[in-house]
């Protein structure tokens, strides 16, 4: 994969990609590469000075989810985009395809969400237990196919741990090929990547100030 050809906008603060299903955001894995390695070894290469470059994850997605990411180029768009996203969050909405249709059409989820950082997983539990996080999403079916599977447009609140796939496997609409949350309707000849894209991406631009917005066709 040529990384350039991922780049959908780049300036002296900020770039913008497009992530594939498969490559991790950021990885510890010697020898896999991930986004921030490709980015970095691509800025390397367009700077004169050949020195490590700098680039910080602002925000990530899962491994097998396809999607829209923004990263920092500088310490000051860093922290700019940093604070943007714990005080107003980004606009960051998706596309997925679920086992079943959702009994209302429209609605929102809220929850409380724990993270099993050994297990790297994520589950609905009580306000009242130690770690939980409220989770919120909105989401709008937009088409019914002839399967019984549905496709539907959501829009997070909240960005916790696994969020999107936890919630709606636990309304019984889990996401198709997420062989962790929906193993039921998991088939590894059929899917080889999670049914899940964070296809827009809405932030303000931490110098200009100028509202920023990105989308997946």
């Amino acid at each position: 994969m040529d990384i350039k050809d991922y780049i959908l906008y780049e300036d002296e603060h900020l770039l913008v990609c497009h992530k594939l299903a498969g490559t991790a955001t950021q990885t510890r894995r010697i020898g896999e590469k991930d986004m921030v390695s490709l980015l970095k070894n691509y800025l390397y290469q367009q700077s004169a000075k050949k020195q490590e470059p700098y680039l910080a994850v602002i925000h990530r997605l899962d491994q097998m989810v396809e999607g829209l990411l923004v990263f920092a180029k500088t310490p000051f768009a860093a922290k700019e985009l940093s604070r943007q996203l714990q005080q107003k969050g980004f606009g960051k909405e998706y596309k997925a395809v679920v086992c079943k249709i959702p009994m209302q059409k429209k609605g929102t989820l809220t929850n409380y969400m724990v993270k099993d950082k050994r297990s790297n997983t994520s589950r609905i539990c009580s306000e009242n237990e130690i770690g939980a996080k409220k989770a919120v999403l909105h989401y709008e079916v937009v088409e019914e196919k002839e399967d019984g599977t549905a496709m539907l447009h959501i829009c997070l609140e909240t960005g916790r741990h696994h969020q999107i796939r936890v919630q709606l496997a636990n309304i019984g609409c889990g996401i198709m090929g997420d062989a962790k949350y929906n193993a039921g309707n998991y088939d590894r000849e059929k899917w080889n990547k999670i049914a899940l894209c964070a296809y827009r991406l809405r932030f303000v631009h931490p110098k200009t100030k100028k509202e920023m917005i990105f989308e997946l066709q």
